[in-house]
């Protein structure tokens, strides 16, 4: 039996989650987003190098969008990227940084890819930069604004988890719930289910309560998971999440607070999977575009569980022994310098 005083035991998310796994072909094997964001950010120490190719973005990108072409594909996969690094360069950033930087990409962003050639960008903004250029190239109208307007919100999520932070503010699990849904950038990401498929919901399929149902359940349960993986290194370095919410608001224990989001995670996914046989019909086109979409959240969904062992961030090279056995050997915390 696990020593409950050094480690915990993951709830078993994959087993709950009978979606296969499919993977696209062209992803994964060069690096192609992780390499765009090295040679971007030559300055990188040999350390925060390790770390970037420790992601494993790419094999995340092809695991979320595995019917696309390569094109869409990489372009898919820079936008993630770029979120990996926003993720790490905010988790410990003030108000004031976080508000800096939502300005510098959303300028892009709103700019329509024509900013002065000659203006001195910074780095950020010149992948950002490059990025935008190459999804505004075919991103279909609605698809674009939606996907712009999904990371303001994020930014702003962002911000207000700097401003908590600043404040030593540790928010209600509702709170909590209704910002992670914008600060785990689903949103921004599932728009990108649309782009790299060539398709655009009307408005009324998007607005339609089902089909937010089924959008929301899924950030839902790729932000929890994400919070249940993350936990060790994040109580490490002092950051809260859903567990230390429960721990603290409910007076749950570690591992107790732990197999609340397990069980969170069961039922939600059970309520996608009910949905997913309500949809309305909307006629032979737009069915078959919203059978694409809810198939894009369904790879989203169990990509995400396979791709965090997979991955080394959150469990370094021992990502398969614990996907096995879920156990996990609590971290010492941190001494704050």
């Amino acid at each position: 039996m696990a020593d409950t005083s050094r480690c915990f035991v993951l709830p078993d998310l994959v087993s709950y989650c009978q979606f296969p796994l499919r993977c696209n072909p062209h992803g994964d094997a060069t690096q192609t987003s992780t390499g765009w964001l090295t040679d971007n950010f030559p300055e990188l120490s040999s350390e925060q190098l390790a770390a970037v190719h420790a992601v494993k973005v790419d094999l995340l990108s092809a695991y979320g969008y595995p019917d696309c072409d390569t094109e869409h594909l990489r372009v898919a996969g820079d936008f993630l990227a770029i979120l990996f690094l926003l993720d790490d360069l905010t988790d410990t950033m003030k108000e004031g940084g976080t508000e800096q930087l939502a300005n510098t990409i959303m300028d892009v962003f709103r700019s329509e890819g024509k900013l002065n050639k000659q203006e001195d960008e910074q780095r950020v903004r010149e992948i950002a930069k490059d990025f935008w250029t190459r999804f505004i190239r075919d991103a279909k109208p609605c698809v674009q604004t939606r996907f712009r307007d999904k990371v303001a919100l994020f930014f702003k999520a962002v911000r207000q988890e700097a401003q908590d932070r600043e404040r030593g503010v540790l928010p209600d699990l509702e709170s909590y719930i209704i910002m992670r849904r914008d600060t785990s950038a689903c949103r921004p990401s599932f728009d990108l289910i649309e782009y790299t498929m060539g398709i655009e919901l009307p408005r009324y399929v998007v607005d339609d309560p089902i089909v937010r149902a089924l959008n929301q359940s899924a950030n839902d349960l790729v932000a929890w998971s994400n919070d249940i993986y993350s936990f060790n290194n994040e109580q490490a370095h002092g950051i809260y999440n859903i567990i230390v919410i429960l721990m603290k608001s409910q007076g749950l224990e570690m591992q107790d607070a732990i197999d609340h989001v397990g069980d969170l995670f069961k039922q939600t996914i059970d309520g996608f999977m009910e949905n997913t046989q309500l949809l309305p019909s909307w006629g032979a086109a737009v069915d078959a575009d919203v059978r694409v979409y809810v198939q894009g959240l369904q790879d989203w969904i169990v990509g995400n569980l396979h791709w965090s062992f997979a991955s080394e961030r959150y469990f370094g090279k021992r990502g398969a022994e614990i996907k096995a056995t879920r156990v996990v050997e609590l971290l010492p915390k941190k001494s704050v310098s």
